[in-house]
């Protein structure tokens, strides 16, 4: 059986090059601010790898997406363990949009770092009076472009 290394890790997911496609795993590793922590999630990537493939189902005939497949009879055998199981999928090889969205709910991080020096998160205006960690009176819909780990 033919072992694959990663070709690169990130804060959540692990790809390796299959040549023609790439296998894209989902870890159960958790991250806050940048930072990998210590503790995990059991079956985070499990569950992560099944909302990507709803989303990706749902919207194909909307936009193309890369998902080719999360069957583990698709992929080389290395990957149909149970270390794998359930994480991985399949996908076409693309050049990535490096875009992000962040749902905030509390004015915390680089959000409140906006918000002391003008008032807004990502431009928009926020009430006066906000303090440091408290919750937002709605969510607040924030996209992003998506940083290489440990950078912002």
């Amino acid at each position: 059986m033919q072992e694959y290394k990663p070709v690169k890790s990130g804060k959540v997911r692990e790809i390796y090059d299959l040549g023609d496609s790439l296998i894209m795993v989902a870890s159960d590793r958790i991250s806050a601010f940048d930072h990998i922590l210590k503790n995990t999630i059991t079956d985070k990537g499990a569950v992560l790898t099944q909302m990507s493939k709803f989303w990706f189902d749902y919207t194909k005939d909307i936009i193309p997406n890369h998902m080719i497949s999360v069957d583990p009879a698709d992929m080389p055998k290395f990957f149909r363990t149970p270390e794998f199981a359930g994480k991985s999928m399949k996908c076409r090889k693309l050049n990535m949009i490096p875009v992000e969205c962040i749902v905030r709910g509390y004015i915390t991080g680089s959000g409140w770092e906006s918000y002391k020096e003008n008032g807004t998160v990502c431009g928009i205006k926020m009430p006066e009076g906000l303090k440091e960690c408290q919750k937002l009176p709605e969510p607040l819909f924030t996209p992003s472009t998506k940083a290489e780990l440990g950078d912002h």
